[in-house]
């Protein structure tokens, strides 16, 4: 582990003082780290980082002013008084793991307090008066000794005493922090104001006095290479090498501020600087080099010559030349415009322009290349542009140009344009193959392959290739043909097939060169930074993984330059060289050493319906599992992964197990989103990969069990099930009922309708057929007594009373037929009306009584014929028997029946007689047979009664 120290707090307040009185000389702007600052902008409570550690978890913990902070490289989390029961200070000035990843936090007037277990426990009272602690030391037994300027105070067994009295002054200078050991043993001595290498067996080595001056030493850090870091109150950090080297970081090449409180060295080895008022930095060796005195301006073009110099255009700067750490600037032609450069095999240089055509290195200037018809005349305003410039295998010399392809075979230029086959003029790059044949891109009109007798096109719309603005070709050893377009992305020409990448596989579409190393990666400059991606990686079929490099590993910009060839090169040394908008940088690729570290991947909240169920925080109930209760839908879990070299690199695969079977890439997105879970058990995985692609394939898991609904339970769903058998074996039962109910029916209707056929068959005969038989004998008997006026007129007047009667009876046979009839006022019309007429023929007087208004009730036809008949014969008996003077009929209602009364003033009844009447009998069986009642009782007036009760089924619409 690194060894960092901090020095006493109170020891600040001299920093001003000392700061006064230093003298060193100022910082070189160029240094070979980079820092990044994180400061109250991005999410500290506050910019003085007093205190700085990394704890066994690998999270990065920052004690302020303003609280307690956790860091994952991505995100801030705060923890104070009002969040955190336990902490009973903001003002955190120390912090301190012990051997048992409990977290010490030391407060500036509040005591200790410790994080153990994911709880914060107080010792405020038992350290009330110790003040801001500087130091802690943990001997073999476990045991912790803080010291303060105050006194000291020690955890031992569980149990926290207090010693006032005994301070940091009174300390060896190993607890003072003077002296830093080294891991290999030995260490860095500061003690008395010189730097002092100590080797593992005692010996010396002085480097000399301070070069900070007289500002304070407030924090140390060795790293595993033996390399110290000294931050001071005024003077910046400082590097030194074992061999006594240093090298001074400021706010003149990147430091957020001179005042440092704290150092810690992490996992990855980035060194982290907690700074006042500054926030806190992060400095870590640059991977990419500058050259120094070279323009920070933008390269278009870089080239070396035979002596290992490197010669680099600058839009609008002319060239430079840099060799031996020197650096010499030419200028080139009114404009100083250059666009791109190349050494020839004679060590000739030529130079293009934007304006003025191609330039050739004389003496001790360039001079303008003379080509009448390529590059245009000497007297012309404009020559065109030159894009390209490419010598190949046989030393020919190619110029790309607006105007064509221009070709000097060392005594004459010629040219090729569109006329001569080319697809377009506008020649951007141009690439040899192994078998000397030409390929040549153009901005506009796609690629051309050119064999030395005819050129063959590529176009987009044709032969797959992204899209026509070709930027750059790159043939690589295997001859692949690699071509970057200015915004369709990648294409690879390969056994035949073209093949595309784009965004978000790649950093971006707008390609400015590519070039390969010998360890298979190729470089791809875009304006969305340097790409290296391994070639084989684009024969895979998972996802392409992509390194972005930027400004954060050294590059002066994170756009590089395009529209150039040459553009990035390789030296003779194996270097490969990048031109960007900021200036040119390098880089050794085998000495890039890949993180192979797995970046530790946590789950730190899942929210249910955007309540916390579970979280990662201090004081919570972490575990490895959730419940989703019932009628919750929406579930939420964060996940990060540390990493705090790159960590805007990280890259995140999801999967819940029970409910998908693929891993989704989310990208750098750290939050995962499901809806309406089914109930049942699931299990989320979540995998990382750092910034140069290695994975964490345990990565973080959480176990979730989703509760049902009461509807969804099995005890519900069986119910359900046997309520639905339940209702089909119901419902099957009732349509098979309903079937023979209706079969039923059926045949009670046909029987109906055979009883009715069979009465009208009957009535048709008792009445109408023997009316008819009579009326035939009286017509025969007429016939014979035509001799005897007084028989032939009896006869006639019998027939026409029988075709009365047979009239009559052919009406109530209709009228009992016709089922419109089948209402309670078509029964009531019909009796009353027969009754009138027959009462009216027999010239006896009568009264109808019928309510005014009557329901529509139906009434069967049985009930309606029976109900006749019975009242016919009752009407008849009084006209035959009764001998009355007067004759009354009513039509009474009462809810559920009918009652038909006929009454008369006659004689009255002989109740011996009654019983052996058959009309009486024919009436009451009548009655019966509807299930009515019939009754024969003396009337009111001294005469008979005849009463007719009728069932009615639809009893409410005959109340009142």
């Amino acid at each position: 582990m690194p060894i960092c120290r901090t020095f006493p707090y109170a020891w600040l307040l001299c920093c001003v003082v000392f700061a006064v009185a230093r003298a060193f000389a100022a910082a070189p702007v160029d240094s070979p780290f980079t820092v990044d600052s994180w400061t109250t902008e991005n999410g500290l409570p506050d910019n003085e980082a007093i205190s700085i550690i990394q704890s066994a978890d690998g999270y990065l913990w920052i004690g302020t002013l303003h609280g307690l902070v956790r860091f994952d490289g991505n995100q801030f989390k705060w923890f104070d008084e009002m969040n955190t029961p336990g902490l009973k200070s903001d003002r955190i000035v120390f912090l301190y793991e012990d051997r048992q990843t409990n977290l010490w936090i030391g407060t500036q007037a509040s005591g200790l307090a410790v994080i153990q277990n994911g709880k914060v426990k107080s010792f405020e009272n038992e350290t009330a008066g110790i003040g801001p602690v500087t130091t802690a030391i943990e001997d073999a037994a476990n045991n912790i000794f803080f010291y303060s300027e105050n006194g000291l105070a020690q955890f031992r067994s569980g149990q926290m005493n207090y010693y006032p009295g005994v301070h940091s002054s009174q300390l060896e200078p190993l607890a003072q922090h003077m002296f830093v050991p080294s891991h290999e043993g030995g260490g860095w001595d500061l003690w008395g104001g010189r730097i002092k290498r100590v080797d593992r067996n005692g010996v010396e080595k002085d480097f000399g006095p301070w070069p900070w001056g007289n500002a304070f030493i407030k924090a140390t850090c060795e790293d595993g290479n033996g390399n110290l870091f000294i931050g001071t109150l005024g003077a910046g950090l400082l590097f030194f090498d074992a061999s006594g080297h240093y090298t001074r970081i400021t706010t003149t090449n990147g430091l957020s501020s001179d005042y440092i409180l704290s150092l810690c060295l992490d996992n990855e080895g980035d060194l982290w600087v907690g700074t006042d008022s500054g926030g806190i930095d992060r400095v870590k060796p640059k991977l990419f080099n500058t050259v120094p005195g070279l323009h920070s301006k933008d390269v278009r073009s870089v080239a070396q010559d035979a002596s290992g110099g490197i010669w680099a255009a600058f839009t609008a700067s002319g060239l430079s030349y840099w060799n031996s750490n020197r650096v010499h600037d030419f200028g080139i032609g009114r404009t100083l415009d250059a666009s791109t450069v190349l050494v020839d095999r004679q060590q000739n240089v030529w130079a293009g322009t934007f304006s003025e055509g191609l330039f050739e290195l004389g003496s001790h200037e360039f001079v303008s290349v003379p080509a009448v018809g390529i590059f245009g005349s000497e007297t012309d305003a404009h020559r065109p542009e030159i894009l390209a410039l490419f010598e190949s295998s046989d030393g020919t010399l190619w110029a790309g140009s607006q105007n064509g392809l221009g070709r000097w075979d060392g005594q004459h230029w010629k040219l090729f344009t569109a006329d001569n086959g080319l697809s377009g003029n506008a020649i951007s790059a141009i690439a040899e193959d192994s078998r000397s044949n030409l390929w040549i891109g153009t901005e506009n009109s796609g690629l051309n392959f050119y064999d030395g007798r005819k050129f063959i096109s590529y176009r987009a719309s044709e032969n797959g290739l992204p899209g026509d603005d070709v930027s750059c070709l790159y043939l690589d050893s295997d001859g692949v043909l690699w071509v970057g377009t200015a915004a369709h992305g990648l294409a690879r020409f390969k056994g035949g097939k073209w093949k595309s990448f784009s965004t978000p596989a790649l950093a971006s579409n707008s390609i400015g060169y590519i070039i390969g190393d010998d360890d298979g990666y190729l470089w791809i400059g875009s304006n969305g930074g340097l790409m290296r991606i391994a070639r084989s990686a684009f024969d895979g079929t998972n996802s392409l993984f992509c390194r972005v490099y930027g400004r954060a590993d050294g590059l002066p910009s994170r756009e590089c330059s395009s529209g150039s060839q040459p553009s990035a090169i390789r030296s003779r040394d194996g270097k490969l060289w990048f031109p960007t908008i900021e200036g040119l940088v390098w880089v050794d690729p085998s000495k890039l050493k890949p993180n192979q570290r797995q970046p530790r991947v946590l789950i730190e909240d899942a929210r249910v319906d955007t309540g916390d169920q579970n979280t990662n925080e201090l004081n919570s109930d972490w575990s490895s599992s959730i419940t989703i209760p019932p009628g919750k839908e929406q579930l939420d879990i964060s996940y990060t992964a540390l990493n705090f070299s790159a960590p805007q690199a990280v890259r995140f695969r999801y999967r819940l197990e029970g409910h998908e079977s693929g891993w989704t890439d989310a990208g750098a997105l750290r939050v995962a989103h499901y809806a309406d879970l089914l109930p049942g058990q699931y299990q989320f995985h979540v995998i990382a990969c750092n910034e140069d692609g290695t994975w964490n394939t345990n990565g973080a898991v959480l176990n979730i069990i989703a509760l049902p609904q009461f509807w969804q339970t099995g005890a519900f769903r069986a119910a359900m099930i046997a309520l639905v058998l339940a209702a089909i074996v119901g419902t099957v039962r009732y349509l098979s009922t309903q079937k023979l109910h209706r079969q039923v029916q059926l045949l009670k209707q046909r029987e109906a309708l055979e009883h009715e056929r069979s009465r009208i068959a009957r009535d048709l005969h008792d009445q109408l057929g023997a009316n008819l038989t009579q009326v035939a004998l009286l017509g025969e008997m007429a016939e014979a007594d035509k001799h005897l006026p007084d028989e032939v007129e009896e006869h006639s007047r019998q027939i026409s009373q029988t075709a009365r009667e047979t009239t009559r009876s052919l009406d109530e046979i209709v009228w009992a037929v016709n089922p419109s009839n089948d209402t309670l006022e078509g029964l009531a019309n019909y009796v009353c009306k027969y009754a009138q007429e027959y009462l009216a023929l027999a010239n006896l007087p009568s009264r109808v009584d019928v309510p005014a208004q009557l329901p529509a009730a139906p009434i069967p036809p049985e009930v309606r014929h029976n109900v006749y008949l019975a009242f016919k014969e009752a009407v008849h008996n009084v006209i035959k028997h009764a001998q009355a003077r007067e004759v009354w009929v009513r039509l009474i209602l009462h809810p559920k029946q009918l009652v038909l009364q006929v009454e008369d003033n006659g004689r009255g009844i002989d109740k011996g007689v009654v019983s052996n009447r058959n009309g009486l009998r024919n009436m009451k069986k009548r009655m019966e047979d509807i299930g009515g009642d019939f009754s024969i009782s003396p009337g009111a007036n001294g005469g008979t009664l005849v009463q007719l009760t009728v069932p009615l089924r639809d009893v409410e619409t005959l109340k009142g």
